[in-house]
């Protein structure tokens, strides 16, 4: 058994669309034309976005924002990602993924990688959404901190 979590992406042109916003991939398996997948080591932080369409346009959007789980850990079931992940972020509907969308394009914009970003952030930003309040920027500070932090916890 690895105790890595892999999560099926699939690409169909105009119809379905599974992809990594964001995340530090260690595996990468191509199955076919319009699968693959790809592989997180335990406490990596990805985003994953799921798209579906049809003649008449966009019938689903969805985005997670997961943390990678070690084998044993206990973790929360995600259509294409085994076993599973510690869900940060859920949104569901276009507009909503637009607003997790920049939120990460917020990240960005101050130079800071997603996956580098506190895990609480994540959560902070999911909470907000759903109470349909603008999440608090990162900030510089914010991301010191919990640098600091991280690197004084076990």
């Amino acid at each position: 058994m690895s105790d890595l979590t892999f999560v099926e992406l699939i690409w169909l042109k105009k119809r379905i669309e599974n992809y990594i916003r964001f995340g530090k991939t260690v595996e990468n398996r191509i199955i076919d034309r319009s699968r693959r997948i790809v592989a997180f080591a335990p406490g990596n932080i990805f985003a994953f976005v799921r798209w579906t369409a049809n003649d008449f346009g966009t019938v689903a959007a969805r985005i997670d924002i997961l943390r990678a789980v070690s084998p044993g850990k206990r973790c929360s079931t995600v259509a294409y990602v085994r076993p599973g992940a510690d869900i940060l972020v859920t949104a569901i509907g276009w507009p909503k993924v637009e607003r997790v969308l920049q939120a990460i394009d917020a990240v960005e914009a101050i130079g800071i990688d997603p996956v580098d970003v506190s895990p609480e952030y994540w959560r902070h930003v999911h909470s907000r959404l759903a109470a349909r309040e603008n999440p608090r920027p990162y900030t510089r500070q914010r991301h010191e901190a919990w640098l600091l932090r991280r690197r004084i916890e076990p």
